[in-house]
């Protein structure tokens, strides 16, 4: 029996799969449209170029990101435990799915897209995840009594900036292997690996928003 899914969405999920099964390398347009069982040309038709369908792929994975974020914070919980959760989800994401993490970023291989088809462009896809890091930094700042700065202090969108870089960069070297290889942590993947990174993202939560109150 013809698959009945729309060409569009049965190229990109075979993008997704391959991704998953083979890595990034293996995305070529040809390999993708015979999958598909459809012939090479075929999909000019829904994306002019190869990044154009990258990008689509990658934006898969932008979406199962939210998703996992969207079930697993609470927007009414402690502004700290979110944004501790917020960066271990994260980190998990990037391990599980390394593959797919990698392409999620690589905007100087990506098409950022247009909107002629009401989808959101590739690189507006950090955006509500940014803005959740922004909303939470500020939300502490409200709630917490702190001891003033002993200088200007930055703005929220600031300290979300440096953090967000701080756990991309933890989850890119915990995805590798090479921060539990410093900190003689079991290999990422292993259950027993949490109770390092955990610490860690901790310990990088502080690092931006302050020292918790004792």
């Amino acid at each position: 029996m013809e698959d009945e899914t729309p060409l569009r969405e049965r190229l990109v999920d075979v993008g997704v799969e391959m991704v998953a099964t083979e890595g990034i390398a293996a995305l070529g347009l040809r390999e993708i449209a015979r999958r598909a069982g459809v012939s090479h040309g075929a999909p000019r038709r829904y994306f002019p170029t190869h990044r154009s369908l990258l990008s689509a792929i990658a934006g898969r994975g932008f979406d199962a990101l939210k998703d996992r974020l969207d079930t697993s914070l609470r927007p009414d919980g402690d502004p700290r435990v979110q944004l501790r959760h917020l960066a271990d989800v994260y980190v998990g994401f990037a391990v599980e799915h390394r593959p797919m993490f990698e392409l999620m970023f690589r905007h100087d291989l990506l098409d950022g897209g247009d909107e002629t088809d009401g989808r959101p462009r590739l690189r507006d896809r950090t955006l509500p995840l940014f803005a959740s890091l922004v909303a939470l930094v500020a939300r502490h700042r409200r709630d917490t009594a702190q001891e003033p700065p002993l200088g200007p202090e930055p703005a929220p969108e600031v300290v979300a900036a440096a953090l967000w870089a701080n756990v991309h960069g933890i989850a890119q070297l915990w995805s590798w292997g090479s921060l539990s290889l410093t900190l003689g942590a079991p290999s990422p993947g292993d259950a027993r690996a949490h109770e390092s990174l955990a610490a860690l993202i901790a310990r990088t939560v502080d690092a931006h928003l302050g020292r918790a109150n004792p």
